[in-house]
């Protein structure tokens, strides 16, 4: 009995597959999906591949795939996107140091030592050098024709009379902190991506709702906000506009030295 190749149905396909005939269904060229959602043709090619391991984080991959399917008019409660796509978890944060309750405390004490002694170096000796003037004080001022015994009964003159020392304090002086240049505030979940002037990944892992970030001056180069437009991103105070730096509901954009959004990342 000869068996005949079962049919091969659109389930059997992966939702990447169902992508790309739906492009081709569609007269679609690679390209331009590519230009309609303002993404390279890379990310295109990946998505209809399955190769998720070229397009970076899951969030932005599950983004890209939807977009995708409402532009070739393939449902997206079928696109099954439990399946090969790693579900988003938090970053782990480990901290890298850790210092015992007891050796913060002893450091404290040490620094506050540190303070002291340099304080009592410099005023014990400014007090022992007048220390000699102060007991001679009224005795300087006695005229010579003056009897010894009415010496207290009048006023000391003016030019016996000595100004009072003043000793410097070397006490630490708490700085006033200034208010950060710029600023994050999450109103939804969002993926964040934020990388020094010098290259360094300062924070990489997705944030919750209400989240917040702050920071100076000079210390970002570049952001990524996956989910961009639930990120409130101030300068200074002041809510910046992130339309011109979105696609596809992702916003790049590099920071200048002064804390403000610049021009588009690349």
């Amino acid at each position: 009995m000869i068996s005949h190749p079962r049919a091969r149905t659109d389930i059997d396909h992966g939702f990447g597959e169902r992508l790309r005939q739906a492009r081709l269904a569609a007269g679609l060229g690679v390209e331009d999906v590519a230009t309609r959602l303002k993404m390279s043709a890379r990310v295109v090619e990946s998505l209809e591949a399955e190769d998720w391991t070229r397009l970076g984080a899951t969030v932005f991959v599950r983004g890209q795939l939807r977009s995708y399917a409402r532009l070739v008019g393939v449902p997206v409660d079928l696109m099954g996107f439990t399946q090969g796509v790693a579900p988003i978890e938090p970053a782990r944060l480990e901290p890298r140091s850790f210092v015992p309750p007891m050796q913060r405390l002893a450091e404290q004490v040490a620094r506050r030592m540190v303070y002291v002694v340099i304080t009592a170096a410099i005023a014990v000796p400014v007090w022992l050098a007048t220390r000699p003037h102060l007991g001679i004080q009224e005795h300087d001022a006695i005229a010579l024709d003056v009897p010894p015994g009415a010496a207290s009964s009048g006023p000391v003159p003016a030019a016996a009379r000595r100004e009072p020392v003043v000793v410097a304090s070397m006490a630490p002086v708490t700085q006033r902190q200034e208010a950060p240049a710029l600023s994050l505030l999450l109103r939804e979940d969002a993926w964040v991506q934020v990388v020094a002037p010098d290259g360094r990944m300062l924070e990489e892992s997705l944030l919750r709702a209400g989240d917040r970030r702050a920071y100076a001056a000079g210390e970002v180069g570049r952001l990524v906000l996956g989910n961009g437009a639930a990120v409130e991103v101030r300068y200074r105070g002041q809510v910046q506009d992130l339309t011109p730096f979105l696609r596809a509901n992702v916003a790049r954009f590099a920071v200048s030295s002064d804390g403000s959004p610049s021009a588009p990342a690349r």
